[in-house]
């Protein structure tokens, strides 16, 4: 029996397709705030510190297990001093005054937390620089808000884990590749379940318009609609590595056309040329839910091609 799994992205190719009819086919893996859409997959995976905490502090790590980057939890006793280090109540008011990024769940009974972002102390620099220049504040503004301060107070029996954990525990990897979230996504299946096959859906790695192509796009934590879209290149080069990597395991890109365009997500990856028809594939939907025995939804291959 072919084993399958499934790595979930948030590029608008998979708006309309049923993520729920993968799950008796293989373990779903997926990235940052699919959650958001009511969808839980099987392992859910991020590595920027707004959307981790995010995820953390809507009680998904409850459901479902999760893996962060640099998820390291600290004693309470160590709080005031790496959220304040050190400042007083004068400086604190500042912060308060002018930084209202601080992003923190209930501590409740809970006993350790784990924290990203600039402290206080980095925050109180920024102002200093510009209160007495009332006509810099806008600059004032945007240096204080370019960084979040993200606080998850953390209770035992929670299902997040840290790639540092995770990377230690594989030791052939060592350490944390610095992957983006995709890739990692990938990287963790592979070794978990360690599949016949994995299917790549909405990591469309492009975009078809001159705007980011990302189905978040102008949510918190994610880059606004206007944007122009986020160069590949390195998502293509850590794709590269997996496939590489996984010799044994066949990988299928799921794109509205296969690789026959006309759109830009459906044309073939340049640096993926040497295993195309050998190790990787590119399908359509339609071809997806054949393998799956799923029912053709022809409503949305109609949309698809309409794009």
């Amino acid at each position: 029996m072919v084993k399958r799994g499934f790595l979930i992205g948030n590029g608008g190719s998979r708006k309309d397709f049923d993520l729920e009819s993968l799950r008796p086919h293989g373990k779903i893996y997926a990235c940052n705030a699919i959650y958001r859409d009511g969808f839980r997959p099987d392992v859910l995976i991020a590595v920027d510190h707004g959307i981790m905490h995010e995820i953390y502090n809507a009680g998904v790590a409850d459901e479902i297990p999760c893996y962060f980057r640099d998820w390291t939890r600290v004693p309470e006793g160590h709080y005031e001093m790496m959220k304040w280090a050190g400042l007083n109540l004068d400086e604190r008011a500042k912060v308060k005054k002018h930084f209202d990024k601080f992003n923190e769940n209930e501590k409740g009974d809970r006993t350790e937390f784990v924290m990203h972002g600039m402290n206080m102390a980095g925050k109180v620099s920024i102002i200093r620089r510009y209160e007495n220049k009332p006509e810099t504040y806008d600059v004032m503004k945007k240096e204080l808000d370019f960084s979040d301060c993200n606080v998850s107070w953390v209770h035992d029996g929670d299902k997040a884990t840290s790639l540092t954990d995770f990377y230690r525990d594989n030791t052939e990897f060592k350490k944390d590749r610095g992957w983006a979230a995709g890739p990692t996504s990938g990287l963790i299946a592979l070794v978990e379940e360690q599949p016949d096959e994995v299917y790549l859906l909405g990591h469309d790695l492009r975009s078809n318009t001159n705007t980011v192509n990302n189905l978040f796009a102008g949510t918190r934590h994610y880059v606004a609609k206007e944007n122009s879209p986020t160069p590949g290149v390195n998502w293509e080069q850590q794709w590269c590595n997996l496939i590489k990597e996984f010799p044994k395991t066949k990988f299928y890109k799921v794109n509205p056309n296969a690789d026959r365009g006309p759109d830009n997500v459906s044309q073939p990856i340049e640096l993926w040329g040497r295993f195309k028809d050998k190790q990787l594939y590119y399908i359509d939907y339609p071809e997806l839910q054949a393998k799956l025995g799923l029912p053709f939804l022809v409503t949305y291959y109609i949309m698809c091609n309409m794009k």
